[in-house]
């Protein structure tokens, strides 16, 4: 077996590793982003601002579409991570048998479960009579292609996982072609609508799917498809669901998040402020999913070392990747604060939605640039294993902070409690996460505590060298 793309994990240098296998998985998410924005304007002049509303309508849902994908997508690729450092080549090619399956079981399930109780959800989650019809005809081709969804994100965490970033970017490529190619034909030439825009994203979809199983039938690829993978063994199963539940509690309550904010948004502001927040979220999530692929660059680098017991790199790439996050998520804020009329009126030309969204983005993103240390900080533990600690920090961000932020500042704001909400979360939810890094570092440091003198640490214990 070719172990060259995971010997480097071990032996690069950690900027230019962190580097090359971040840029790649960064691109990708920034065209995932632009995925999301190019969709959002052919919505905004094609269907109308009504048609941005239905899709902020749409978020929960589709958050918790990605809880259960990611819930087996990531445990499969941090545990293979893991084993790939441990030279354990068998366990970390029975994951992808594992990846598979698991999606593909899980995809059937929840695409049937949502799609027989859809029109519920979206009402419970904010959509109006006017809304509704909108935001069932997006979703109807998402829940009937779900495997397709399932599949893709597994592949691509897996490949990015065992040394191939590129391929893992090749995937965001292909989805975004779908979607410029096909969005447009569907909505403004077939006239299908909202319709249109999700069977749109379900052709780049299948594009990327050709594309990854391609990869993952070649032989040359470190770990591939062959006999001996396509079995589920429980106790594998427990530990990928143990890792990928700090990802799934995050995805289950960003859910609950956009429900109170979408029905907020409808108390306070009718479907005019649910659209600019279907606005300012695409635009958040520009900066957030570049956040996002700074750490799936970070996990294999992160994963591979301490399976191999190299302390001091995953120490040196949490530092860099802490300074480039934060560095993303202020480019981002000083946008928000500088230009949003800028960034607005690429998805629509009607006035009191282009006035709203203005606004909402000014207050929304004036602490943003506290996110992207969070988001480094919840990967780093999700790579190490700690998978409880990292869904403790996402779970107070959001559950703690952000939820009743969002019940209780409307009563005295109005609707500018609820932009005002999502800053105030940020803050105090990097606060905490801070605090946990800090104790978690500390005592990786001091193991045996300060007043145990009959301990003797291991010798290849965490140690300071580098952080």
């Amino acid at each position: 077996m070719n172990t060259a793309h995971t010997n480097v994990l071990e032996t690069e240098r950690i900027p230019r590793l962190l580097f090359s296998y971040s840029i790649p998985a960064i691109v990708g998410m920034i065209i995932v982003a632009f995925n999301q924005i190019i969709s959002g304007i052919y919505i905004g002049y094609g269907v109308g601002h009504l048609g941005l509303a239905a899709m902020a309508v749409t978020f929960p849902v589709i958050n918790l579409i990605m809880a259960f994908c990611q819930l087996v997508a990531v445990g499969c690729a941090a545990l293979c991570s893991i084993e790939l450092g441990r030279k354990d080549y068998e366990k970390a090619g029975s994951m992808l048998g594992h990846s598979v399956l698991l999606e593909a079981i899980t995809s059937i399930g929840v695409g049937f479960l949502f799609w027989v109780f859809l029109d519920p959800m979206l009402l419970f989650f904010g959509a109006s009579a006017d809304t509704l019809e909108l935001a069932r005809d997006f979703m109807l081709p998402l829940l009937i292609f779900a495997p397709l969804s399932f599949l893709m994100l597994g592949f691509n965490f897996f490949a990015r996982a065992t040394g191939y970033p590129k391929t893992a970017m090749g995937t965001a490529i292909f989805s975004s072609l779908g979607i410029v190619i096909f969005t447009p034909v569907f909505i403004f030439w077939l006239g299908w609508g909202m319709a249109g825009a999700g069977l749109a994203q379900i052709a780049g979809q299948a594009m990327s799917i050709i594309w990854l199983v391609w990869h993952f039938f070649r032989k040359t690829t470190l770990i591939h498809f062959q006999k001996g993978i396509w079995k589920l063994r429980l106790r594998s199963v427990k530990r990928i669901v143990s890792v990928g539940m700090a990802p799934f509690l995050i995805n289950f309550c960003a859910c609950i998040v956009v429900v109170v904010i979408n029905r907020e948004l409808l108390l306070y502001g009718g479907d005019i402020s649910v659209g600019a927040y279907g606005i300012v979220n695409r635009l958040v999530m520009l900066f957030g999913l570049s956040v996002v692929g700074l750490g799936q660059g970070m996990q294999p680098i992160i994963g591979y070392n301490f399976g191999a017991n190299r302390p001091d790199r995953v120490r040196l790439t949490l530092r860099y990747g802490l300074m480039a996050g934060t560095a993303v998520t202020l480019l981002g804020m000083l946008g928000a604060l500088l230009v949003p009329g800028l960034f607005v009126r690429m998805f629509t030309d009607y006035g009191p939605l282009v006035e709203a969204s203005e606004h909402a983005l000014r207050l929304s993103g004036m602490l943003f640039v506290f996110v992207g240390p969070q988001i480094i900080i919840g990967t780093y533990f999700q790579s190490v294993g700690q998978a409880k600690i990292a869904s403790l920090i996402s779970m107070l961000r959001q559950m703690l902070f952000l939820v009743p932020a969002l019940i209780v500042l409307p009563l005295f704001l109005g609707l500018d409690g609820v932009w005002i909400s999502l800053p105030l979360a940020d803050f105090l939810g990097f606060l905490v996460a801070s605090l946990i890094l800090f104790g978690s570092l500390r005592a990786e440091d001091n193991p045996c505590g300060k007043t145990d003198f009959t301990c003797k640490p291991p010798s290849d214990f965490f140690k300071p060298r580098h952080f």
